[in-house]
């Protein structure tokens, strides 16, 4: 237990004067899971207020009402890697129960699945990748870019 105290102490005395967007004790920083949902939704996730996607897929730079800046979150590959095994996690238990219970011809499956597929990933894709900034907001995992 003492260990446990020691690297507490210690780490605590190594961060001393930086400064984190998500403190414990900033009543206006908003939990983990509060950002998560505010980035699944699109919002931004310190005030919810402002949007954190411009169009589909693209970043703001900061947020129109509290001022947060995001464009310098680079979150490159993450959101379709998340797109992909979401949707691969509902589509083919589907796929397959179907594949058991009816023998369905080739072009009624290809008229099925890919446009379900097809939309299913392009209404995952902004929301996985709000997510993902919300992540690094949280995080503060904000790469080599910041502006």
């Amino acid at each position: 237990m003492q260990i446990i105290k020691d690297f507490a102490l210690r780490w605590r005395q190594g961060t001393q004067g930086r400064r984190y967007a998500m403190a414990g004790s900033d009543p206006k920083c908003p939990s983990t899971m509060d950002a998560l949902i505010r980035g699944t939704l699109g919002q931004c996730p310190r005030c919810s207020h402002g949007r954190l996607l411009h169009h589909y897929l693209k970043i703001v730079d900061h947020c129109s009402t509290c001022g947060e800046p995001y464009g310098h979150f680079r979150p490159d590959d993450a959101a379709p890697w998340l797109t992909i095994l979401i949707v691969g996690h509902i589509t083919m238990p589907i796929v397959l129960a179907l594949e058991q219970s009816f023998e369905l011809a080739m072009w009624v499956e290809l008229a099925v699945y890919l446009p379900f597929i097809v939309l299913l990933t392009l209404a995952l894709l902004p929301r996985c990748k709000g997510v993902i900034l919300a992540v690094m907001w949280a995080t503060k995992a904000e790469g080599s870019e910041k502006i």
